[in-house]
């Protein structure tokens, strides 16, 4: 993001853009998802802003702090759209310096980044039947969605902890939350070589739901035997 958005962005929450400026700036927004993204961000970053200091005179204090810094930095020029004031430049990259350290801080880990479902092998051992052959091929090609009714009609007549584990991270792949997680804290509560494998994934669909504190404290209760247990304390760490 350049300095002039920040600059324009600031003066249209502070209501001192010209009627022709703010119907044209709407107008991006509404035309421009990258814009529109742009400035969501910049609102976040000033409620986070505003959220952090308890007064204004803080606020007002650290904006100047920021903007002494940064002037040396940028070097003020024109915009051939709207005529800009030195200050305003050095404001507004105060604020890009601001946007980097937020960020740079609120950097939480990704769902994806630990999300590597092993593949179901059920046919290797011969322990196939049609529907669950159906319900191994789609897993493995990550339709998921398509997984789910095969592992459904398997389960239907054979519980076993196997199927169901695989059938839960089918249903958290497809974002089917709290299915996928009624059936992993069954098979966390069992003794079976899937009750870490199970927790494991429950802190994960927690993390997939932004739900940093609940993935911390089911992480906590893995023991350091679990084969990932790299992968845990990795989360963990990002965590902190």
């Amino acid at each position: 993001m350049n300095e002039e958005r920040y600059i324009v962005f600031d003066q249209y929450l502070a209501n001192e853009l010209s009627a022709e400026e703010k119907i044209a700036f709407e107008k991006q927004l509404s035309e421009n998802p990258e814009f529109d993204s742009e400035f969501a961000i910049f609102k976040e970053l000033n409620l986070h802003l505003e959220n952090k200091f308890g007064n204004e005179t803080e606020l007002n204090a650290f904006k100047t702090n920021l903007k002494l810094i940064s002037a040396v930095r940028f070097k003020a020029k024109k915009s051939k759209v709207i005529a800009f004031k030195p200050w305003q430049y050095a404001a507004a990259a105060s604020v890009a310096v601001l946007l980097g350290l937020f960020v740079f801080q609120n950097t939480n880990p990704s769902f994806d980044d630990y999300n590597n479902p092993e593949m179901a092998t059920f046919i290797e051992r011969g322990d196939v039947n049609s529907t669950l052959k159906l319900a191994q091929d789609a897993f493995n090609a990550k339709n998921y969605t398509a997984a789910i009714p095969y592992f459904e009609a398997v389960l239907a007549a054979n519980k076993s902890p196997e199927i169901q584990y695989f059938y839960a991270v089918s249903l958290l792949e497809s974002n089917q939350f709290q299915k996928a997680e009624t059936n992993l804290l069954e098979l966390k509560s069992r003794n079976s070589i899937y009750k870490n494998k199970a927790t494991w994934y429950l802190a994960l669909s927690k993390l997939k739901q932004k739900e940093y504190t609940s993935c911390k404290e089911i992480l906590l209760t893995i023991p350091e035997d679990f084969e990932d247990y790299d992968q845990v304390q990795e989360l963990l760490n990002e965590l902190d």
